[in-house]
């Protein structure tokens, strides 16, 4: 900032506007004698820019005369507070979480057993939680969906594949919460509620397109979240009190959530169903129900997640689509892992196959493009290996120094090398490592024929045959009992057989062999010639 000084040089002056109010203050409490200058109120800093015809300082006021104060005609200290106000942050709207045992009048809780309480406490918790989703699903429509389309923050199109069919699902839950109304005693208990989930549980099939819908819509979303107008809209939605701090996805994952909370609740009320009550027997139908419809849901969401990865591969050569891609309809497991070099890759463990790709952008898309050849998986050669046994790639550092070991790593491979290379992985944790050799040892275990058990190998009989005086087709048992001097096998006859003669006569040579000395220096070995001459009636074998 620039002033005059008496002499009226342009002297450079460094003055803030507080400098000016304490000046007023000061000049206001000297002695009405002195002659002072008026000082009109400041609205703008080039208010304080006295009129010069020098050219940069006449730019210089009319570039800072286009910002002002605001709350002008207001004190700093009112601005303040109202700054301080709107700072505030606003208090998400909370839910109902009253118990059903809070509602009873004192008196009439002594007169339900606890085992009772804890019933009617779920089948309320069951009611309380239909209430929350209708006002869920509606709030979605209303603060979400309509505003966007109002906006044309996005298309009809898109919203249609985000939101799915929300709004039919709505009656569906009025109709449940309907009839638990009307099962409501004037005492606040319900007294059966078997035969109306196992008539209204058959309904939920409605969710199947919606919840395989779910990847795709997750996908979309995240790619409009890049527009700046859809990114500023939903982050004014989650800071406004209805949100209660949760996203847009948030509202649109309720339904799913919902869904397998059914069986823990219809569970949680069975267990507090007396034997003899007249709902045992639908609960435990409404119980098998509801986990068909879950197991027919996840078969449809798994079909369409499998279909939509699929469908984002690119093939480098087209020797690696193979056929048995088409027919996979089950993906068991996916993610991020590293090969040896250090890369990235993203692997996909389908129920027939194995995939290994590269994550690329194509057009704003999001695609995977085939590493390698896919293994199938009755070709799959799965090698666990320990921590340290290979040093990853990657480091210019870790050539030198045995820092990169690897850890948490397995190796896969073909069957026959010839078909393709091995590929070493690396996952992050021990745990992430163990769920995919699980998942790995299980698609082998369905895919591959269990290893035939190996053959034990069938040692020959040893059989001796008297060449004098056995009779024919006679065996003698014998042991074998071996010298390390002589190196020769001798056989005896076993003490529970029944001598022969010709045993006998065996038995009797054998002992007349005479025994070498261990203390000679070069024993002599006998020479097969002599051998057969010194017991003609038997067999010697030289080992």
């Amino acid at each position: 900032m620039v002033a005059y000084d008496e002499i009226g040089s342009i002297v450079p002056i460094k003055r803030t506007l507080q400098d000016f109010q304490n000046q007023c203050s000061k000049e206001s409490e000297e002695p009405s004698t002195k002659r002072v200058r008026p000082l009109g109120r400041v609205t703008s800093l080039a208010n304080l820019i006295s009129p010069v015809k020098n050219g940069a300082v006449r730019r210089f006021g009319q570039t800072i005369q286009s910002f002002s104060f605001r709350g002008e005609g207001k004190s700093p200290s009112g601005a303040q507070k109202a700054c301080s106000r709107a700072a505030l942050p606003t208090p998400p709207k909370r839910r109902n979480s009253t118990l059903w045992s809070e509602t009873l009048d004192v008196n009439k809780k002594g007169t339900f057993s606890a085992k009772e309480i804890k019933r009617q406490e779920t089948i309320h918790e069951l009611l309380r939680g239909e209430q929350d989703l209708i006002e869920d699903l509606k709030l979605a429509r209303k603060a979400y969906h309509d505003p966007m389309l109002k906006l044309c923050i996005m298309s009809e199109e898109e919203l249609t594949q985000i939101f799915g069919d929300l709004d039919s699902y709505i009656p569906l839950h009025e109709d449940l919460l309907a009839q638990l109304a009307r099962a409501t005693g004037t005492d606040g208990t319900v007294g059966q509620i078997g035969h109306i989930v196992v008539n209204w549980l058959p309904g939920l099939n409605a969710y199947k397109d919606y919840c395989s819908n779910q990847l795709a819509a997750k996908a979309l979303l995240d790619q409009k979240k890049q527009d700046r107008r859809v990114q500023d809209f939903l982050q004014r939605c989650l800071e406004s009190p209805f949100s209660r701090k949760l996203d847009l996805w948030s509202f649109l994952d309720i339904p799913r959530s919902r869904l397998v909370k059914y069986p823990l609740l219809l569970k949680e009320i069975l267990k507090h169903t007396p034997h003899d009550h007249a709902d045992v027997h639908s609960l435990e139908e409404a119980i098998s129900i509801i986990q068909g419809v879950l197991s027919d849901i996840n078969i449809k969401k798994g079909e369409s997640e499998c279909q939509y990865y699929i469908d984002k591969l690119e093939y480098l050569d087209e020797r690696q689509r193979d056929p048995l891609i088409e027919v996979c309809k089950t993906l068991l497991c996916h993610g991020e892992l590293r090969n040896k070099s250090g890369n990235k890759l993203y692997v996909f463990l389908f129920q027939e196959l194995l995939i290994l790709t590269r994550p690329v952008t194509r057009n704003e898309r999001q695609c995977y493009q085939v590493y390698r050849q896919p293994i199938p998986v009755q070709e799959l050669i799965l090698e666990d290996l320990q921590d340290g046994d290979v040093r990853m790639g990657g480091s210019f550092r870790g050539a030198f120094t045995n820092a990169d070991k690897a850890k948490n790593i397995f190796r896969v491979r073909f069957q026959d090398p010839s078909h393709g290379p091995s590929h070493t992985l690396q996952v992050n944790d021990i745990f992430h490592k163990q769920q995919w050799l699980n998942c790995i040892r299980s698609a082998i275990a369905t895919q591959q024929p269990p290893p035939s058990p190996p053959r034990e190998r069938e040692l020959p009989q040893l059989t001796e045959e008297a060449e004098l005086g056995s009779p024919p087709g006679g065996s003698i048992r014998m042991k074998r009992r071996s010298s390390t001097i002589s190196g020769i096998v001798y056989m005896e006859a076993d003490e529970n057989t029944p001598a022969s003669p010709a045993a006998q006569d065996l038995a009797e040579e054998t002992e007349n062999i005479p025994t070498p000395v261990p203390k000679t220096p070069s024993p002599v070995r006998k020479t097969r010639k002599d051998k057969s001459h010194s017991s003609g009636k038997r067999k010697e074998t030289m080992v």
